[in-house]
């Protein structure tokens, strides 16, 4: 929710306002001299402040309110101010508007072209603020793609800038590190940026599904066998480990590996040691390990599914790669990434992409493409190519049905019956003001 701070010496005019502006959603600060208000500027978010001119009965001058401003400026020169002046202050008003005021409106004021004044500042404040967040993610993303090997990966999500930040972080230690999040997300992607990122990037980078493994098998997999240490095994092989020495090995899917499995995973993270099946002579390895796990491995633990102290040594720092549906600021960069050479996708397109909740994550957004240019007949991609399920009638994983997505006439219509005013169409619409920007940008609306 939005927040005005409103600098008066008169309290009734800050009731008046409070009351104006809680009923469009507005919260409302009051301060009842320019001390006051400085003090709870430095102190608070505020994103637009109403201010008189004068604080004292006996002063007309304006001179109190001109100073306040410059304060105000001086110390917060990207804050919007509305002036509320008497007419014996307009020449200064019209000055400070000149100096960079809002707007300035004369005692007493009428509410409806105060409010549309506020709101369409805030909403400006608000396209200021989203503009220099993205402006600063991006210097960020260039920051990281300068300073880090991140494989490729292609984000936009904060989400995913803090699980890339934390990867990077943590990448040059030697620490086991544990990657979770659910199927399709990418953890192995997240695993390769940690290796490429780490000391040991020069040496072999080995990856194993454990779930993709026979149980029985599972062991030979990590450690290795000799000749004749199971059926089968005519001559002696080398493990995952003895690959991996000197570099990276990957675990995926650790909450399938077998009891056996886990109490020789221990031993070898405890002291670097292990023996192949069927051999009794042990073997050194140097190699750093990661796994991943879209399991509860606490309950796991609790069931006694899983060992705790192994556990613990696995998850020395934890990498949490958030699903899709709470990264969606990716899913159209990923798209388009996915996207064979030529092909484009269709406004609707982008908009069913961006309203499916996406339970397969990036690896059935992945799939989805790939459909899409499969089947559609020319080099536009549209929704009917995607094949996914009506967002009218599909319902998200919070139980609750989506919204259908508006289009450009209800748009259009929104912000016609609102005179411009995008927090008012944005509420008509059940949008946010910035999903409603982002719409605008897709549509290619333009604002007046």
């Amino acid at each position: 929710m939005p927040t005005v701070l409103v600098i008066d010496d008169n309290p009734a005019v800050a009731t008046a306002l409070e009351t104006l502006f809680s009923l469009h959603d507005i919260d409302t600060l009051a301060a009842q001299s320019p001390e006051a208000g400085m003090a709870m500027l430095a102190e608070r978010n505020v994103d637009l402040v109403v201010q008189d001119m004068n604080f004292h009965a006996d002063t007309t001058s304006g001179d109190e309110g001109v100073a306040l401003f410059h304060d105000i400026r001086a110390r917060h020169p990207d804050l919007p101010v509305i002036l509320l002046t008497a007419w014996t202050h307009l020449e200064s008003a019209v000055e400070l508007v000149k100096a960079g005021a809002a707007d300035y409106l004369s005692k007493p004021w009428d509410d409806q072209k105060l409010l549309a004044t506020v709101n369409n500042l805030l909403e400006l404040s608000e396209t200021r603020r989203e503009l220099a967040r993205h402006q600063r993610s991006e210097k960020r993303r260039r920051d990281a793609l300068a300073e880090y090997d991140l494989r490729g990966l292609v984000w936009a999500d904060a989400a995913s800038e803090r699980a890339i930040a934390l990867a990077c972080q943590v990448a040059r230690s030697d620490l086991p590190i544990l990657i979770t999040g659910p199927n399709g997300a990418g953890k192995e992607k997240y695993a390769e940026i940690v290796h490429a990122n780490s000391a040991v990037r020069n040496g072999p980078f080995v990856a194993l599904n454990c779930g993709a493994i026979p149980g029985e098998l599972i062991e030979a997999e990590l450690f290795g066998a000799d000749a004749g240490a199971y059926t089968g095994a005519s001559r002696a092989r080398e493990g995952k480990f003895e690959a991996a020495d000197g570099g990276t090995l990957f675990l995926d899917e650790i909450g399938t590996l077998p009891p056996a499995g886990q109490v020789k995973l221990l031993r070898v993270l405890e002291t670097g040691r292990f023996e192949r099946l069927g051999s009794n002579r042990e073997r050194s390895v140097k190699v750093r390990v990661i796994s991943a796990t879209n399991a509860d491995l606490a309950a796991m633990i609790r069931d006694g599914q899983f060992r705790e102290d192994l556990y613990y040594r696995l998850n020395a720092i934890e990498v949490k790669v958030p699903p899709l549906a709470e990264r969606s600021d990716d899913i159209l960069p990923l798209a388009r990434h996915f996207l064979p050479s030529g092909r484009t996708l269709s406004a609707d397109a982008e908009r069913a992409l961006l309203a499916h909740p996406w339970p397969g994550n990036v690896r059935e957004l992945r799939n989805t493409l790939q459909r899409g240019a499969l089947l559609a007949r020319g080099e536009t991609i549209t929704t009917a190519d995607l094949g996914l399920p009506s967002a009218a009638t599909r319902v998200a994983s919070t139980g609750s049905p989506l919204p259908d997505e508006p289009d450009r006439a209800t748009i259009e219509a929104a912000l016609e019956r609102n005179n411009g005013v995008m927090a008012q169409a944005a509420g008509d619409l059940g949008l946010s003001r910035q999903a409603l920007y982002r719409r605008l940008e897709r549509l290619g609306i333009k604002r007046d």
